[in-house]
């Protein structure tokens, strides 16, 4: 694979555009350079590049608070077909820095689309570039890991590589980053908002039962949803709330939210908040994503960066108590070493695809998280049992004799 593209590769991927240049190019820092078309915002950004395999919900993935500070790379070659819309955002803004994939958006054709992608991105200060060799880049991901990289967009197609490529080697990388305060909400609030369903669209739980404090260290919307639908009532405290001010609210359950950066720099806040909510309660306590890692890191296990991480709406993981398989949408370049786990916990979910942890529980307490998104029902609705078994824990609890 030659680093540096010849005058010869940079036109034929110009003609592809029937256009004079490129006016989109990847740099990674390795010295890689892929030229397409720019789309959206222009300008550059610095990011770590990682691929996702789903087929559907670009815009979910773009909105997810978790891919703050990555490039996402979209192994799926049609993009921007559904168009955009406000319903389908996880977060008040996107918060990838950008995407890439294999042809240009193509013009919306969906009932629910309210806007192009390319004018909904551009709206939103997002970079993208299409018409990429997707599948030589996810390849190269895979063998080398996810790799630094500036995205840029240019409409004159002027770009200077060499400080694109000083760029893509001074970004400092996530590993050792907390990107939870980044992402997380400025103050408290309440959520009622249950999940999307024919014809009413969203509606409000109108007898929220068990209170459930929601710590968010980026949260999407549709995580809430799942608590609200779950017969649940939402209290969502920001990232580095105290365990003084979760036990404030005399919680029934904690909830510990996904989100983006190295479980390890967030623990620094998270583990000790947590701790002490175990110590001072028996409440139930159910985390997602990197609400798992900080449980985890808490309950006395380690983390570790993974190559390139999983990304998708594909991906196998097996629920080691029942034997079931579910399909999954997963999100995280960080991993719990189940290894590491004491014996007071136990593993209980793992992925099919390389035998990563993907769920642990207390042995003898309603503890327990994933790793996978059981929101997101790629299966369509393998995983949300889990939201069920967190109130299926607190009615136990109350039910319990003094």
């Amino acid at each position: 694979m030659s680093q540096n593209p010849s005058p010869t590769e940079k036109t034929d991927a110009a003609l592809t555009f029937g256009q004079s240049r490129p006016t989109g190019c990847i740099v990674l820092n390795d010295g890689q350079i892929f030229y397409g078309n720019g789309f959206g915002a222009t300008g550059t950004e610095a990011a770590e590049l990682c691929f996702n395999t789903a087929m559907t919900g670009y815009q979910e993935i773009m909105t997810d608070p978790s891919y703050a500070g990555q490039v996402v790379t979209f192994t799926f070659p049609h993009i921007g077909n559904v168009g955009t819309n406000d319903d389908d955002d996880e977060a008040t803004a996107p918060w990838a820095a950008g995407i890439v994939v294999k042809w240009d958006p193509t013009d919306p054709s969906n009932w629910r689309n309210t806007n192009h992608i390319s004018e909904w991105m551009r709206k939103n200060g997002r970079i993208g570039v299409g018409g990429i060799d997707t599948r030589r880049l996810t390849r190269s991901i895979r063998s080398l890991g996810a790799p630094h990289a500036v995205i840029a967009h240019d409409p004159e197609g002027n770009f200077d590589t060499d400080a694109l490529l000083q760029m893509a080697r001074a970004f400092p990388g996530i590993e050792g980053l907390d990107l939870a305060k980044d992402v997380t909400c400025a103050q408290s609030y309440r959520w009622n908002e249950m999940r999307w369903a024919w014809p009413d669209g969203f509606t409000p739980n109108e007898t929220p039962g068990f209170r459930v404090v929601a710590v968010d260290y980026g949260a999407k919307r549709n995580i809430l949803r799942c608590l609200a639908s779950a017969g649940c009532e939402v209290i969502v405290l920001p990232a580095t709330a105290t365990a003084e001010e979760v036990l404030a609210h005399e919680p029934q359950g904690l909830f510990l939210s996904n989100g983006p950066g190295d479980p390890a720099a967030t623990g620094e806040y998270a583990v000790p908040m947590i701790k002490t909510v175990l110590e001072k309660t028996d409440i139930p306590v159910f985390g997602i994503c990197l609400g798992h890692q900080m449980l985890a890191l808490a309950l006395g296990a380690r983390t570790i960066k993974m190559n390139h991480g999983h990304h998708g709406a594909n991906h196998p993981v097996k629920d080691l108590e029942t034997g079931k398989v579910e399909v999954t949408s997963m999100n995280h370049g960080f991993a719990v070493d189940g290894q590491s786990l004491p014996d007071t916990v136990a593993e209980t979910h793992v992925s099919l695809f390389d035998g990563s942890n993907c769920g642990i529980a207390m042995r003898d307490r309603p503890v327990f998280s994933v790793q996978q998104h059981p929101e997101a029902s790629p299966g369509p609705q393998d995983s949300f049992y889990l939201f069920e078994r967190f109130v299926s824990e607190m009615e136990k609890r109350v039910k319990e004799p003094v």
